[in-house]
């Protein structure tokens, strides 16, 4: 076949291929290439085989790769549509945690005297806004302590045992333990602890201070260091009445550290406070207390005493806070709404088709008629739609009517406050709601956990098939080299060949 008919079957081809298979780019990169061969043919120039290959690899690949490239691009934005969604949900949960834990919701108490005790509200607990408590402390809650006389701080105490027993104590009018009764442990054990110590191990203060410690009984020791480097061996047990401890001292010069009725006239140890549990009455209802932490006399309060006296303990509700809670609520409410409408939108969302995603956005669309407070009594609101926040019928964005709120706040407060208390999944309240909402969408089952797996998954088989297509390309390559050079080599052949036989025939027709 000629060069000319060659040409013209080669452009009647690649027109054909152009024309009904619509790939332009490949048509003109396969034509590129043949003329590339029939001009270094017609002329005798060398072909550029090089580029030749690269051209025609390109052309034979192009609409795979241009086909997995579009695969990632997708995966890519489905995955992370689906990563910022879940954290979008997580965040938001954790955000609403720590405002209803962080008590700036609650009903704050308020003291008369804080010279008799502090108030704090407790968290996840009601204060009752409305009415005033009165409580009376007529004793607060001590702890026994013991202090020994001035030692050298080398004072050693020899080899032997020191007997700690903890119970309730009898005190004699000079303040001298002439009792104890041995309390019992939770598991009926006594209260008897034997506290070994060693000469040159342990025997000095801070050796037995340590000791000491290191039983972890509820009394404690430490060491104070005098200017003159001399020291005093301290110990303090808990505050109670039934917190009394004696020490018995045997073996060495140990006792020197009795404390109680064995106490010999040796003893370096002197009772500087006795053990006596907290006196006082709460609206005129006579108790006692073991601390002076107490937080089971005033529901929603926890009360610090601090000294004697009357007071009175009333409550601010937060009125402002909770307003504000409600819309800053709403505010990102409607953010994560419009999030999730962007990635689900049903033409050109990339999680269009996800149904995690799509779940996520109906649970979004029915939030504001959600039961938050089932056992809400009559007439109380139980959802934030009852306190004022409805859906837009257009947007289906969270609106925040203020008159509403500000009567709901006013009207129901307990009812608002209720919605805001610091509960966990599976109890009632926004923070459970939102604790659901983040474990259902990010779920690994079916929520926002399994769709980012699946993406995952389909995105490492296009990488796979991209590297597949990638080693087939290659050895296309390297094929089409070696059969070029192999053309080039036979043309060369030919050339030469051409010019020996024009070369005869010159000869011939001047010898002629």
């Amino acid at each position: 076949m000629s060069s000319s008919s060659t040409a013209s079957t080669t452009k009647t081809s690649t027109t054909s291929s152009t024309t009904t298979g619509g790939k332009t780019g490949t048509a003109s990169v396969t034509k590129g290439a043949a003329d590339s061969i029939l001009t270094s043919l017609g002329t005798g120039s060398g072909v550029d085989t090089e580029a030749l290959v690269s051209g025609l690899v390109e052309a034979q690949f192009a609409s795979k790769r241009a086909q997995l490239t579009g695969k990632t691009e997708k995966l890519t934005a489905q995955i992370s549509g689906a990563a910022m969604l879940k954290n979008f949900v997580s965040d938001f949960a954790k955000a609403v945690n720590t405002l209803v834990t962080g008590g700036s919701l609650a009903t704050q108490p308020n003291v008369s005297d804080p010279k008799v005790a502090s108030a704090t509200a407790i968290t996840g607990s009601a204060m009752n806004a409305t009415a005033a408590t009165t409580v009376s402390v007529t004793r607060v809650a001590t702890a026994q302590t013991v202090t020994s006389s001035k030692l050298a701080a080398t004072t050693q105490f020899g080899t032997g045992t020191l007997t700690l027993k903890i119970g309730t104590g009898t005190f004699d009018a000079n303040g001298k333990m002439t009792d104890l009764a041995v309390g019992k442990a939770a598991d009926g054990t006594a209260l008897s602890f034997d506290i070994a110590i060693t000469a040159g191990a342990n025997d000095t203060p801070a050796g037995i201070a340590a000791a000491i410690n290191a039983k972890n009984t509820g009394v404690t020791a430490s060491v104070i260091t005098d200017a003159d480097g001399s020291s005093f061996l301290s110990i303090k047990g808990a505050s109670g009445t039934t917190q009394a401890f004696s020490l018995t001292g045997s073996g060495g010069s140990l006792d020197k550290l009795s404390v109680g009725k064995d106490a010999t006239t040796t003893s370096a140890m002197a009772i500087g406070t006795q053990s006596g549990n907290a006196k006082l009455s709460v609206d005129g209802v006579a108790v006692e207390r073991s601390s002076n932490q107490i937080d089971d006399l005033v529901p929603g309060v926890k009360l610090a005493l601090t000294g004697t006296g009357t007071m009175t303990i009333t409550g601010t509700r937060p009125d402002d806070a909770l307003s504000n809670a409600v819309k800053d609520f709403t505010e990102t409410f409607n953010q994560l709404l419009t999030s999730v409408k962007e990635q689900t939108n049903a033409i050109d969302g990339p999680l269009r088709a996800d149904t995690a995603a799509k779940q996520l956005l109906r649970n979004l669309q029915g939030f504001a008629s959600k039961v938050l407070i089932p056992n809400a009594a009559p007439g109380t609101p139980s959802s934030l739609a009852g306190i004022g926040v409805t859906t837009d019928k257009t947007t289906g964005q969270l609106v925040v009517d203020d008159a509403a709120l500000a009567k709901a706040i006013k009207t129901t407060p307990d009812a608002i406050q209720e919605m805001f208390k610091p509960t966990s999944f599976g109890a009632t309240g926004l923070n459970a709601a939102m604790q659901s909402l983040k474990l259902s969408s990010g779920s690994s089952l079916y929520g926002l956990t399994a769709t980012d797996k699946r993406l995952r998954d389909a995105q490492d088989d296009v990488t796979k098939q991209s590297a597949k297509v990638e080693q087939q390309a290659t050895a296309f390559s390297t094929r089409l080299t070696q059969q070029f050079a192999s053309m080039n080599s036979r043309v060369s052949a030919y050339k030469l060949r051409q010019s020996f036989m024009k070369q005869q025939i010159d000869g011939w027709y001047k010898s002629s």
